[in-house]
Order: C-alpha cells, then structure tokens, then sequence
C-alpha cells in the first residue's frame, strides 16, 4: 500500500484515508505501521487550512483556486470535513458533488470526511490523511473545515498557512478585532466580490484590513502580514493575487525558520492530543472505569453530588 500510495495511485490513497479513519484497533495498528513508513522522506506539501461561516463560499472559493493551481500544474489535494448529524450520526459528504469541474480535474484528488462530532472543524484524522496526501506526492494540500465560526481553530495546528474566508458586509472594523479565529488567520479574503455585492466586499476587506492593523504583530510574518484580500471565486478576481501571497509568506517562513519551528510545535500538540484522546478512549472502554463513571453519574442525576464534585472523585480514583 505504501509504495502504491508513493506511486500516486489514487485509488490507493482513498483506502488508505478510509483505513486511518477507521476506529477499530487492527485498522488502527495497520494505519501507524503505514504512516510510519510514508513518513520516511516523505515530501512537503504547502498545507492550507481554510475556514469560514457557512454560506461563505469555501466550496466555490475551493474549485476556483484550485482550478487555479492545477492550471499551473501543481497537483492539489482538497480533504473536506463535512458536519455529522448530532442525532443520527450521518454525514451527507457532498462536496465533490458541489466542486464538479476540480473533481474531474487529473491533477486533483477530493476526498469528503465526517467531522463525527469532532470539535475544532476538523475530522480526528484528517492530520494522518494529509500526510498520505504529502507521501502521494500533491504539492498542495487544502484542508476546508466544517465552519462554525470563532472558535474554530484546530486546523491551523495541522496547517502551515491559515486562510479565513468572510462574507461581504461581514461585520465592521470593531467586529474584526475580536479575538480567536482572527487572530491565528495568515490571509483574510472576503468572498463574493463580483456583481452587486463588489461594492460590499471592498468595504468589508478595507474595515478587515483596518482591524488588522491593531492587532499586535506575530513574530511569524513579515511586514504587512497578515493582510485583508477581496477575491471572487467565480470570476477569479483576486486569485492569483492571493496565491502570490500565500506563496511569499511561506518562503519568508521557510528562510527565517518558523515554518520547521511551526511543524516541530504542531507535532508536540498533536502527541498531547493523541495521549489525552487515548487516555478517555480507555476510562470507557475499561471495566472497572466505566462503572465508577456510571456510579458517579447517577449520584449526579440524583443531585447527591455536584458534577464539578464528582468529576474531582473520578480523577481521584484514577490516580490511585
């Protein structure tokens, strides 16, 4: 499978992104044994997380550009997480369906992935499927998120670069200093800067560039970064402006050693995050915890203790 997926056979590539997301133990083990091959002088693609309200375009925004790219003959790859039902746990997986020409597109690979609930806007495994896209051999990797708003910033630890996606009449200047998702975006572009709504879109990217400004600079960017773009994905207004963009502060990045210093920090995050997942995926998984956690919640519905109460019990007994 490895030396298949090294090879660029597509087909390879789409079993393996099925395997790394599988939750049963033998799938888990055979995808560690698998990344931990492809991780061997695996090639660097430039990965682009991308966020948005929904509504805003990243769809439409993700074939243009990608359209773009492939135009220049890059190979790109676009890993969509699409939102899963709360009640029955379904998602509807759509988006090569909505990205009709990038789909048929040689040089591009699509591959929709349930969120399964996973906060951040990302799939739990969408990490490992961009390194199986990195070992394929695609220069870029675009990774969309579900979009919910401010408080989605899980994909900018899996990401080199951070693209947030606005709408135009979006909100004012004092609306674009709050804090969170604004201040981890690279590159902000206000969608749909064609037709009526051009007027709006120019306004919005002027109060967002404005809002940029007062806040405190990252030691990660060059002057003027990060900055405020108004883009049209249908008409292409902005597009290549944008990539040249994305591409001068990645080269910064690269020549002045944040871009090795931001992998090397996104491994450490993720080795936490693997630990702390793992060690949940036990206390429901193991006898004895799994009844104590029962216990403790019956207590708490009965109101004979507080959660915050029953929560210190719990850890407690754990430590023991």
């Amino acid at each position: 499978m490895a030396s298949k997926i090294r090879s660029g056979d597509r087909r390879t590539l789409a079993r393996a992104i099925t395997l790394v997301e599988s939750a049963r133990e033998d799938h888990r083990a055979d995808a560690l044994a698998l990344i931990d091959r492809l991780r061997v002088d695996a090639p660097q693609a430039l990965r682009i997380g991308l966020s948005g309200t929904p509504g805003v375009g990243k769809s439409t925004f993700i074939e243009g550009f990608g359209m773009h790219l492939t135009g220049q003959g890059l190979r790109v790859a676009v890993l969509a997480v699409d939102p899963s039902s709360t009640r029955s746990g379904g998602s509807i997986l759509g988006d090569k369906t909505r990205m009709d020409l990038l789909s048929r597109d040689p040089n591009a690979f699509i591959r929709p992935s349930p969120s399964q609930s996973h906060l951040g806007g990302v799939a739990r495994r969408t990490r490992e499927a961009v390194t199986l896209c990195e070992a394929a051999g695609f220069d870029v990797v675009l990774i969309e998120t579900v979009g919910v708003g401010q408080s989605e910033t899980m994909v900018a630890e899996m990401s080199d670069l951070f693209i947030l996606l606005l709408a135009p009449a979006g909100g004012d200047e004092l609306q674009g200093v709050k804090r969170g998702i604004m201040e981890i975006a690279d590159l902000i572009l206000v969608n749909k800067a064609d037709g009526d709504l051009k007027p709006a879109a120019t306004r919005t990217q002027a109060d967002y560039a404005g809002a940029l400004r007062l806040l405190r600079k990252r030691v990660q960017d060059p002057e003027g970064f990060p900055k405020a773009l108004s883009v049209s994905a249908l008409t292409g207004l902005g597009l290549d402006e944008a990539w040249q963009d994305m591409q001068s502060l990645s080269t910064w990045r690269k020549e002045h050693g944040h871009w090795e210093a931001r992998r090397k920090a996104q491994g450490v995050h993720w080795f936490n995050e693997a630990v702390r997942t793992g060690l949940l995926a036990r206390i429901t998984t193991d006898t004895s915890a799994k009844s104590a956690m029962e216990s403790l919640a019956l207590e708490v519905s009965q109101g004979a203790l507080s959660p915050d109460r029953a929560a210190a019990k719990m850890l407690d007994a754990l430590s023991k």
